[in-house]
């Protein structure tokens, strides 16, 4: 059976939801550097990476755990710095592993690194501190007592956001794999593309660290 949630709450919070994931965050600007670097099927199983990660933060505010964590200071920012750190470290390994991308190119990905890729998108998304406030602090907001059971209604919103958020997210992945085919045309190209995504992952890790929690 279906939770009952208002509609003009549903709609509320998707227009918020949509206003945020449109927005180009650390998940989108991750995928997009995963798509440059790697290609399309990388930068696809990041995005579902990030998704996977993403429906935590729908378990923990499902559960009622978000608001202990938009209560906690030091918690928003032990997250922070964590993803940070890591986004730095995958935006300098593939600066250095630039040189290789043509090969990797012409070569069939193994199987082994697409859990990989699917396992780094997935600690991206569950780091991404902007997501963790939305879920903790706004996401709740939208739920009416009086339409029903509160935490039915959170996990409603959060199938929403989930969705949403993978379709967004796809679309720029796609979009940024196919500049990449274009630059793949050149060995010197495709090097500098993948330093280019490289160098966006690392920017991004620094603006995730320097930021307050607010973003």
């Amino acid at each position: 059976m279906i939770p009952a949630v208002s509609p003009s709450h549903l709609i509320g919070f998707a227009l918020v939801a949509y206003a945020l994931i449109v927005i180009p965050g650390p998940s989108v600007l991750f995928s997009i550097g995963r798509s440059l670097s790697l290609g399309r099927r990388a930068g696809l199983l990041s995005v579902l990476g990030n998704t996977a990660g993403t429906a935590v933060f729908v378990a923990l505010a499902t559960a009622g755990l978000g608001a202990l964590l938009a209560a906690s200071a030091w918690a928003l920012t032990a997250v922070k710095l964590v993803g940070a750190a890591y986004l730095i470290y995958l935006g300098v390994q593939a600066i250095r592993n630039r040189k290789s991308l043509i090969q990797a190119l012409n070569a069939d990905h193994p199987t082994a690194v697409r859990p990989r890729v699917f396992r780094q998108g997935f600690i991206v998304g569950l780091t991404n501190p902007k997501t963790a406030l939305f879920f903790a602090a706004v996401l709740p907001q939208f739920a009416d007592p009086a339409a029903g059971s509160v935490p039915s209604q959170i996990l409603v919103f959060g199938i929403v956001f989930v969705a949403m958020a993978l379709v967004s997210d796809s679309l720029w992945a796609l979009l940024a794999s196919t500049a990449r085919d274009w630059f793949a045309r050149s060995p010197r190209r495709l090097e500098a593309v993948g330093g280019a995504g490289g160098i966006m992952i690392v920017g991004l890790g620094a603006g995730v660290a320097i930021s307050g929690t607010s973003s």
